[in-house]
């Protein structure tokens, strides 16, 4: 089976692009930092024809990801698509002059060290096999920040130089890269609807075009 594993899952997002890779065969791992959460998903994927498990996991905690994608990969194959899209604490997303020195640590600590974990984890098995799909999604203060929400735009430039130092390292191995902004409220009746973003992050896998994609 073709396995997409979601960093960051949830009832937005996430759950469209399980749903949209779903249906093309993938089966799907879920991480979550609640169990009771992703059971829940994945009983609605499963009511629909979506072959699905649910790890717990907190994205700041390098081990604990890799244990969880490791989970995944013994439960439905080997990961061939990893998306990367935790949500940040909007406890920690301050005007620039009010952010401390813990809120961007604790930022940097889900966004990139945990990107870098979740990464490290499935990686190698790609390179290995000579395919796989990297994707991150961010706000669009990766690339336009503002000051109000200074950590998210300071946290989602590392995370993107990040993803872009990656796609330039691994497209010689056959791993496509690419990240997409989301510029704008994402969620049902906002701005952006998932299932709409999950289109995009579908044809970033399927047609492995450009690195960076910014649906506005």
């Amino acid at each position: 089976m073709t396995t997409l594993a979601i960093l960051g899952a949830g009832a937005g997002l996430g759950l469209a692009t399980a749903r949209k890779f779903g249906e093309a065969g993938f089966g799907v791992g879920l991480v979550a930092r609640r169990q009771d959460k992703l059971d829940g998903l994945v009983r609605e994927l499963a009511g629909e024809g979506v072959t699905a498990t649910g790890v717990a996991a907190d994205a700041r905690d390098p081990e604990g990801t890799a244990a969880a994608l490791d989970r995944i990969a013994d439960r439905l194959g080997p990961v061939d698509a990893l998306l990367f899209s935790p949500l940040p604490s909007l406890g920690w997303i301050k005007p620039v002059t009010e952010t401390s020195p813990e809120d961007l640590r604790a930022s940097l600590e889900l966004s990139v060290v945990g990107a870098v974990a979740a990464v490290n984890a499935v990686l190698p098995g790609m390179r290995r096999r000579g395919h796989g799909t990297v994707l991150f999604t961010t706000g669009g203060g990766a690339i336009a920040p503002q000051a109000a929400l200074a950590s998210s735009g300071i946290t989602y430039a590392a995370e993107v130089a990040y993803a872009r130092m990656l796609h330039e390292t691994v497209a010689a191995d056959g791993v496509h890269v690419a990240h997409t902004a989301v510029v704008g409220a994402l969620g049902a009746g906002l701005k952006h609807e998932p299932a709409k973003v999950a289109d995009v992050l579908w044809r970033q896998h399927r047609d492995r075009g450009a690195f960076q994609a910014v649906v506005d």
